[in-house]
């Protein structure tokens, strides 16, 4: 038997010559080991009596081995030996001048007996040392390598504690008589031999001079190895916690039925030994581990498992090296980590030493993949090697080579981490192949069930596992919808890119396979492009073969499909709950369906769902594919799965998919024999024109029809009505929706009749928007559907961008009368005369049944005029049941819209209302006075509770005056922050200060006559009336003067979500703390022009800021911004001031302190100021 012992990594004939020296354990081959520390084990058994070790490096100590200078056929060089193995000078070999890795005085010192502890153990081990076991489980001759010339042997007994290398068979049998006696002398190997408990029991205390011992709870795998050569390797990994050194043996064996008897033999002792005495592991090495774990922020101590585990390289070796080239180069100790969502391997630490030729190993650094990036484990069972691979679609798998003697521990931990990660899964993408039989485990349920089905858990470890960024992936679940609860995937977070990315995606879609949970997902305006145009032809693992139930799919080449084919697939496939999925504008392709290229493959989505729809494989009953171009492909899957009855199809929602007169009339025709299930057609935005009587003939099956989107449909012309009367008075509607399509006079009789009839009770929206309705046309819906007059019929009707100023007289009645819905829109209304709209201002305001209205984006031929404005106002005061009024305006290119400053007066209506809840009022150009109006009313109003304010030219003074009335008022819950009106205020501020620099003084406005004159404090009229025009400031000016606006803005921001808390802690019944109103109050805000000359001053030399500040308190007839009041402090101070409420400081509790007058504080400064010398 011929073998030999490898440790750090040489190459080439040096190192072979290196190797002379180096025997079964020799030096380069094993490093220094200490037993394991059992859990259960006596102080008296962990206790090891023995001399300096054979592999002890300077400075190391705690090995339980000891070896003996190598000689020939297990004899000395020498005519006599001391058996003190002492030695005298250099050995009488041909290289016995090349040491390998150590330097002589470490050899000499190393094979000197002495009288001194090895260790700090050392002393209690000579007194109770560890037995090396009493049964020999295995022995036989063994063939050393590393010799040129030369072949030597040693005797191998393995015990049920121990593997003992002796000199000699010989010293072998001195050690253990039970050994069989060698008849004779040979040089033939001799094939290994066991022997039974019962025969060879005896208790070694410990090794003889003459061996060499390794502890088998040191034992990390034992391998079999292929260097390409005609023999046959073992590859025996060791590690020793405790001083963190590892170490490799290699056997060649020549005879494969000895390598199954020691792999046999080695194995099973290092089990058993496992079963019986658990070691620990060293804290040392536990926080080395944790450490490592932690900065790949996986670390979480209730999921947290440690193996020691050999990596190998992936290949063999070239021609030529040997098995000890081998396994030096391809073979590392690691600790194995399997945290909550990462598989990490770590080397082992060793301690820092100069004169160690392995220093740069401790260099590496430690490796981690995602768990659920594991696609499969395979665990040998001839040895402890054990192959992971891991795989980030589409790439190619990579496979990482282990050996362990818990190989199989570590299948299952990881086996059961993934199923803790996939809950939901019923047949994981993993396949781990073990010796064992599988059915023989039980992996535990997973506890702490977390909501939809640990949907955000499984999320979290794709992320990590494909090295995405989660904080990017935004989403939210609706409860309260029709086939809910409903799984929406928003828009990336901002700041991220406008969309997700191909692994993002997968993320998303692996998480939701398998979750029963959720009867919708909405992928509404998500771009799935990523996944169309890409194919993963490196795997099939992620592929369903197979639905839920378990029923084929049948698709054989599915493998090749793109990606978005196998993921939509396997979603619908995998889930029982999963009633409805929405594409709308997921996909932005144009198909290419000429005649002379190849056939358009189609948008993917259509191919992946209907062929399970046609099977019955999967219950997605409910798709929209609107905002997709669908080509012939797609139409051929949609028209084979609808004329199958048994696809039970409940919608047909294709909106603006390009389809022309022949693709819509193929679908419609096929989907006659969905009539019995169908409750949802939306055929809106195509190109194809509709014929009104081919049309009636289709559309008459349907009698079970829910909601009807024919909205910017082209039809035929003529007399005939689109719905007739005959056919919409079969359905119980709920939507209906005919905006932008063209409807005539029998259209309207025929919508009119319906609403009149007891079937219309369902119907809860009816948009009629840019239908060129009148006045009358409208009136005549509302009369028909009232059936009460003062009674609401609870709907929403949505008229807006209609002629409804033509007949008006008759809506104006119909409204003040009580005949109208619960919620109108009449958005975009084009009045001529602004009496007509007063007129509908009086009539709202004696309405007793509208709840909710829309009235934005009016358009008046002026601003408002005062009976107007007056006539809101006696709305606002006088209608009790208007509870959501919209009266924004809107700012375009060529129109704009709003009511003007009058509508400020009208706004006062409010304080005495008790009825209005929401008021959204955008782009009405309130400005400072409109705030100070809403201020007002907040003050006096005790019923709203959202506002909507944005884009209305507010400032700071403006925002500053919303917050000091949110104050005092407890019921509103939302006010807006007004980002885009600090945004504008910021930029406008910029162009005045600019612009003051070029224009003379004359031409100037208010604001910038007003910094003019603060400039002229300090410059001096005489100058500025010299120039002609207004100095300029620096820019450093203008950026401080800027940095303290913001932070006034931010401070006002924070009064206001502090104050809007208190309200929604209030409205939840959440007890608050009663607030000094008055204490640390703001004023009004400080004008833009004080702080832009406050900053200058900063920089202003000491004597002229004295006059300047002095003339700043009485300067301030030129402009009204500069009678603001001033700050009370300087600006260093104004942008470390927290708001009320937000002040971690402690404050005493003493009357409301009242801030100084801006000319106090002025004249306060100048006295401070220094003299004029």
């Amino acid at each position: 038997m011929h073998q030999s012992c490898s440790g750090d990594s040489e190459d080439g004939g040096k190192g072979k010559e290196k190797r002379r020296r180096s025997g079964f354990f020799g030096l380069s081959a094993l490093q220094p080991m200490t037993p394991i520390r059992a859990e259960n084990a006596s102080s008296s058994v962990l206790q090891k009596s023995r001399r300096s070790s054979f592999f002890h490096p300077a400075g190391v100590d705690g090995s339980p081995s000891a070896a003996l200078e190598d000689d020939e056929n297990g004899e000395s060089p020498r005519t006599t030996r001391p058996r003190t193995l002492t030695r005298s000078g250099r050995p009488k070999s041909l290289f016995g001048s090349l040491r390998s890795l150590r330097s002589t005085d470490d050899d000499d010192r190393l094979t000197t007996p002495t009288s001194k502890a090895s260790s700090v153990y050392d002393e209690d081990r000579a007194a109770d040392p560890i037995p090396l076991g009493g049964v020999v489980l295995c022995h036989g001759e063994a063939q050393r390598t590393g010799m040129m010339f030369r072949k030597k042997r040693d005797y191998l007994v393995l015990t049920d504690r121990h593997l003992i290398r002796f000199k000699s068979h010989s010293r072998a049998l001195e050690a253990f008589p039970s050994l069989p006696a060698r008849m004779g002398r040979t040089e033939s190997p001799r094939h290994a031999s066991t022997s039974s408990a019962g025969s060879a029991s005896e208790m070694v205390r410990t090794p003889p001079s003459s061996a060499t011992s390794i502890p088998l709870q040191n034992i990390v795998a034992v391998s079999r190895l292929d260097d390409g050569k005609p023999v046959f390797c073992i590859e025996v990994a060791q590690v020793d916690d405790d001083n963190s050194r590892a170490g490799f043996m290699t056997l060649q064996l020549r005879d494969p039925s000895e390598v199954d008897t020691w792999m046999d033999s080695i194995r099973g002792a290092v089990s058993a030994t496992r079963d019986i005495h658990a070691a620990p592991y060293p804290q040392k090495s536990l926080e080395y581990v944790t450490r490592a774990v932690e900065r790949e922020r996986d670390y979480n101590p209730g999921h947290f498992q440690i193996f020691r585990v050999v990596q190998r390289g992936a290949g063999r070796t070239v021609a030529g090296a040997s098995s000890e080239d081998l396994s030096k180069m391809t073979s590392s100790v690691c600790y194995l980590v399997v945290g909550i969502h990462k598989i990490h391997l770590i080397p082992v630490s060793r301690p820092i030493s100069r004169s160690s030729a392995s220093s740069l190993g401790e260099l590496e650094s430690s490796t981690a993949y995602g768990i659920l990036s594991v696609i499969s484990i395979d665990v040998k069972g001839n040895d402890d090697s054990l192959e992971i691979f891991v795989r980030l679609p589409p790439k190619e798998r990579r496979a990482i080579f282990l050996a362990s003697v818990a190989a199989v521990d570590i299948a299952v931990t990881i086996r059961h981490v993934a199923e803790y990660l996939r809950p939901q899964w019923l047949q994981q993408p993993l396949r781990v192949t073990l010796p064992i039989d599988q059915d023989d485990l039980v992996f535990s349920a997973n506890a702490a069930e977390e909501e939809y089905g640990c949907f955000h858990r499984t999320l979290t470890a794709y992320c990590i596992a494909f090295e995405v960024d989660a904080s990017k992936i935004r989403y939210t679940i609706e409860t309260e919808v029709e086939d809910g609860p409903r799984f929406v995937l928003l828009a990336p977070t901002s700041g991220s890119g406008s969309s997700y990315g191909l692994l993002e995606l997968l993320a998303v879609l692996r998480s939701l396979r398998y979750n029963e949970r959720f009867q919708s997902i909405s992928f509404n305006g998500i771009s799935l492009d990523p996944l169309l145009r890409r194919r993963d032809v490196h795997g099939t693992e992620h592929v369903a073969w197979n639905n839920r139930s378990g029923m084929a799919i049948g698709n054989h080449d599915m493998g090749r499909k793109n990606m978005l084919v196998q993921e939509m697939q396997a979603i619908a496939a995998k889930s029982k709950r999963l009633r409805r999925m929405d594409f709308t504008s997921c996909i932005n392709r144009k198909p290419q369906d000429d005649d002379t290229g190849p056939r358009d493959p189609g948008c993917g989505i259509v191919e992946a769902l209907f062929p399970l729809c046609r099977r019955q494989l999967t219950n997605v009953d409910w798709v929209v594919l609107s905002g997709i171009e669908l080509g012939e492909t797609d139409l051929d899957y949609l028209v084979d799965a609808a004329v199958q009855r048994c696809c039970h199809l409940r919608a047909l929602e294709i909106s603006r998919c390009g389809l022309m007169d022949r693709s819509l009339q193929m679908i419609l025709n096929s989907m006659l024999y969905q009539d019995n299930t169908l409750e949802a057609i939306d055929i809106s935005g195509n190109l194809a024109r509709l014929s009104p009587s081919t049309f009636q003939g289709q559309i008459g099956h349907f009698a079970y029809i829910r909601r009807l989107n024919l909205s910017r449909v082209q039809r035929t012309s003529g007399p005939e009505p689109l719905v007739t009367t005959e056919t919409i008075l079969t359905w119980r509607l709920e939507e209906l929706d005919l905006s932008e399509t063209s409807i005539n006079e029998r259209t309207v009789q025929s919508i009119a009749t319906y609403l009149s009839a007891k079937n219309s009770e369902t119907l809860r929206e009816l948009r009629l928007n840019q239908c060129d309705l009148t006045g009358k046309d409208v009136a005549t819906f509302m009369r028909s559907m009232t059936r009460i007059r003062g009674v609401a019929r609870e709907m929403h009707m949505n008229v807006s961008e209609n002629r409804l100023e033509k007949e008006h007289d008759d809506l104006v009645h119909s409204i003040a009368s009580g005949c109208s819905p619960s919620h109108l829109s009449m958005r975009m209304l084009e009045y001529h005369k602004e009496d007509r709209f007063r007129e509908l201002i009086l009539a709202i305001k004696k309405n007793t049944t509208l709840r909710s209205l829309d009235l934005s984006k009016a358009s008046l031929p002026y601003d408002a005029n005062h009976d107007t404005c007056e006539a809101l106002k006696q709305m606002f005061t006088e209608n009790r049941t208007l509870q959501q009024l919209d009266i924004s305006g809107e700012y375009a290119h060529l129109e704009v819209a709003k009511f003007g400053i009058g509508l400020n007066h009208a706004l006062q209506g409010l304080e005495t209302n008790c009825a209005l809840k929401v008021l959204r009022i955008e782009y009405q150009k309130l400005g400072l006075q409109g705030a100070n109006t809403l201020a007002d009313v907040l003050r006096k109003n005790s019923c709203l509770r959202e506002i909507y304010c944005e884009h209305n030219e507010i400032n700071l003074q403006a925002i500053t005056t919303l917050v000091n009335g949110l104050e005092v008022n407890k019921t509103v819950v939302y006010l807006p922050r007004l980002d885009s009106d600090r945004e504008t205020s910021l930029q406008s501020m910029g162009k005045d200060i600019q612009s003051t620099t070029q224009e003379p003084v004359s031409r100037l406005n208010t604001f910038q006559r007003g910094i003019a004159a603060v400039k002229n404090v300090t410059t001096g009229p005489a100058a500025a009336r010299a120039t002609g025009k207004a100095p300029t400031y620096t820019d450093h000016d203008i950026r401080e003067a800027i940095q303290i606006l913001d932070d006034k803005w931010d401070s006002q921001t924070s009064r206001l979500e502090q104050y809007l808390q208190r309200n929604r802690d209030v409205a939840d019944g959440v007890p608050v703390a009663d607030e000094d109103e008055e204490a640390d109050r703001p004023d009004s805000g400080t004008s833009f022009t004080v702080m832009l000359e406050r900053a200058r001053l900063d920089t202003t030399p000491t004597v002229e800021r004295g006059d300047a500040l002095a003339a700043l308190g009485h300067h301030d007839d030129d402009s009204k911004t500069l009678r603001a009041a001033a700050p009370s402090s300087p600006p260093q101070s104004l942008r470390s001031k927290t708001s009320r409420g937000l002040d971690t400081s402690p404050r005493k509790e003493t009357s409301p302190r009242k801030q100084p007058s801006p000319r106090k504080e002025d004249s306060h400064r100048k006295e401070r100021s220094p003299r004029k010398e």
